[in-house]
Protein backbone atom coordinates (compact mmCIF):
# COMPACT_ATOMS: atom_id res chain seq x y z
CA UNK A 1 0.00 0.00 0.00
CA UNK A 2 2.74 2.31 0.75
CA UNK A 3 4.22 2.01 -2.73
CA UNK A 4 1.05 2.64 -4.39
CA UNK A 5 0.65 5.80 -2.19
CA UNK A 6 4.08 7.04 -2.77
CA UNK A 7 3.92 6.42 -6.84
CA UNK A 8 0.70 8.47 -6.88
CA UNK A 9 1.75 11.26 -4.83
CA UNK A 10 5.41 11.53 -5.67
CA UNK A 11 5.33 13.66 -8.94
CA UNK A 12 2.79 15.80 -7.08
CA UNK A 13 4.57 16.19 -4.11
CA UNK A 14 7.34 19.48 -5.28
CA UNK A 15 4.04 21.11 -7.28
CA UNK A 16 2.00 20.79 -3.75
CA UNK A 17 5.14 21.87 -1.96
CA UNK A 18 5.28 25.30 -3.94
CA UNK A 19 1.59 25.49 -3.47
CA UNK A 20 1.52 25.28 0.28
CA UNK A 21 5.10 27.31 0.13
CA UNK A 22 3.34 30.20 -1.47
CA UNK A 23 0.36 29.96 1.00
CA UNK A 24 2.73 30.08 3.90
CA UNK A 25 3.51 33.52 4.31
CA UNK A 26 1.00 35.43 6.45
CA UNK A 27 1.13 38.41 3.68
CA UNK A 28 0.64 36.30 0.69
CA UNK A 29 -2.33 34.90 2.25
CA UNK A 30 -3.76 38.65 3.90
CA UNK A 31 -3.16 39.61 -0.31
CA UNK A 32 -5.37 36.24 -1.00
CA UNK A 33 -7.23 36.80 1.52
CA UNK A 34 -8.56 40.03 0.51
CA UNK A 35 -9.04 39.12 -3.01
CA UNK A 36 -11.96 36.77 -2.03
CA UNK A 37 -13.79 39.84 -1.84
CA UNK A 38 -13.13 39.97 -5.60
CA UNK A 39 -11.02 41.95 -8.08
CA UNK A 40 -8.75 45.15 -6.74
CA UNK A 41 -6.27 46.69 -8.00
CA UNK A 42 -2.83 46.43 -7.14
CA UNK A 43 -2.72 49.79 -5.49
CA UNK A 44 -5.75 49.28 -3.13
CA UNK A 45 -3.67 45.30 -2.68
CA UNK A 46 -0.64 47.68 -1.31
CA UNK A 47 -2.80 49.87 0.60
CA UNK A 48 -4.36 47.85 2.81
CA UNK A 49 -1.29 45.92 3.69
CA UNK A 50 1.70 46.70 5.89
CA UNK A 51 4.60 46.20 3.72
CA UNK A 52 7.02 48.18 1.63
CA UNK A 53 5.83 48.77 -2.15
CA UNK A 54 8.34 46.50 -3.03
CA UNK A 55 7.94 43.78 -0.49
CA UNK A 56 4.46 43.93 -1.49
CA UNK A 57 5.38 43.38 -5.19
CA UNK A 58 7.86 40.56 -4.57
CA UNK A 59 4.93 38.55 -2.72
CA UNK A 60 2.51 39.41 -5.93
CA UNK A 61 5.19 37.79 -7.87
CA UNK A 62 5.21 34.60 -5.82
CA UNK A 63 1.76 34.00 -6.06
CA UNK A 64 1.72 35.24 -9.68
CA UNK A 65 4.35 32.66 -10.18
CA UNK A 66 2.53 30.15 -8.59
CA UNK A 67 -0.88 30.54 -10.37
CA UNK A 68 -2.78 31.93 -7.29
CA UNK A 69 -3.62 35.05 -8.72
CA UNK A 70 -3.73 36.50 -12.26
CA UNK A 71 -3.48 40.36 -13.41
CA UNK A 72 -5.22 42.27 -16.13
CA UNK A 73 -3.65 45.82 -16.99
CA UNK A 74 -6.28 48.83 -18.23
CA UNK A 75 -4.01 51.88 -18.37
CA UNK A 76 -1.78 52.69 -16.18
CA UNK A 77 -3.84 50.34 -13.28
CA UNK A 78 -2.87 46.40 -12.63
CA UNK A 79 -5.88 44.64 -11.18
CA UNK A 80 -5.41 41.38 -9.41
CA UNK A 81 -7.87 38.12 -8.95
CA UNK A 82 -7.70 34.49 -7.49
CA UNK A 83 -6.57 32.55 -10.50
CA UNK A 84 -9.06 29.90 -10.05
CA UNK A 85 -11.98 27.93 -8.21
CA UNK A 86 -9.44 25.23 -6.33
CA UNK A 87 -7.49 28.34 -4.95
CA UNK A 88 -11.08 29.97 -4.19
CA UNK A 89 -12.49 27.12 -2.14
CA UNK A 90 -9.23 26.34 -0.16
CA UNK A 91 -9.22 30.49 0.98
CA UNK A 92 -13.01 29.89 2.04
CA UNK A 93 -12.14 26.63 4.02
CA UNK A 94 -9.41 28.49 5.61
CA UNK A 95 -11.53 31.22 6.60
CA UNK A 96 -13.47 29.08 8.08
CA UNK A 97 -11.41 27.49 10.10
CA UNK A 98 -9.38 30.85 11.51
CA UNK A 99 -12.00 33.52 10.71
CA UNK A 100 -15.31 32.77 12.55
CA UNK A 101 -17.64 35.05 11.92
Amino acid sequence: MRNNLSSVLAPHAADATRFLKALGHEARLLILCRLLDGETSAGELWQDSSLSQSAFSQHLAVLREEGLVTSRKEAQMVYYRLASVDVIDLLQLLRRMFCPA
